[in-house]
């Protein structure tokens, strides 16, 4: 049985959009290379041809990848939820409870997580922390500094 990947309805068309990327753009331009390095002769001794090819690998195993993510898929529509216990797709706001400062995640599956984006994966230690808890609720939470304790602030949905 294959494993559904859970997630959000935009992290689904970042996939898409990067996947029609690839197949229109980004293979289409490395054929090129390759047919334009293979122009210069000795293959054997082209680094443009090596690299071009290098490329070419990557591509081909990004959009195998990108296919297998895309139908394991499990779209969920964070527009639908609502209620103040966190679950997967919650935007959640966590005042840690020694110094009060305030941070927003959004959990989101394990493709689309992207710390800089505040997205964490919903098997974060964060997440899994976080997950059943509601506005109010306070976290202890292993982190790379030791244990950590967080009040939920908010919960929303969007």
């Amino acid at each position: 049985m294959t494993q559904k990947i859970p997630m959000t309805a935009e992290g689904y068309n970042r996939l898409q959009e990067e996947l029609q990327h690839l197949r229109l753009t980004a293979r289409p331009e490395v054929i090129q290379a390759i047919a334009e390095a293979r122009e210069h002769g000795d293959l054997s001794e082209n680094a443009e041809y090596h690299a071009a090819r290098d490329r070419q690998s990557f591509i081909e195993g990004r959009v195998a990848e990108i296919e297998d993510q895309m139908a394991r898929a499990e779209v969920i529509d964070v527009s639908k939820l609502s209620g103040d216990t966190v679950k997967f797709g919650a935007t959640v706001t966590i005042a840690d409870e020694d110094t009060d400062e305030e941070t927003t995640y959004q959990i989101v599956g394990e493709v689309e997580a992207d710390v800089k984006e505040n997205k964490i994966s919903v098997t974060s230690p964060i997440a899994r922390g976080l997950i059943g808890k509601s506005v109010g609720d306070s976290v202890e939470i292993e982190t790379p500094k030791g244990q950590k304790y967080f009040e939920i602030v908010d919960v929303r949905f969007q």
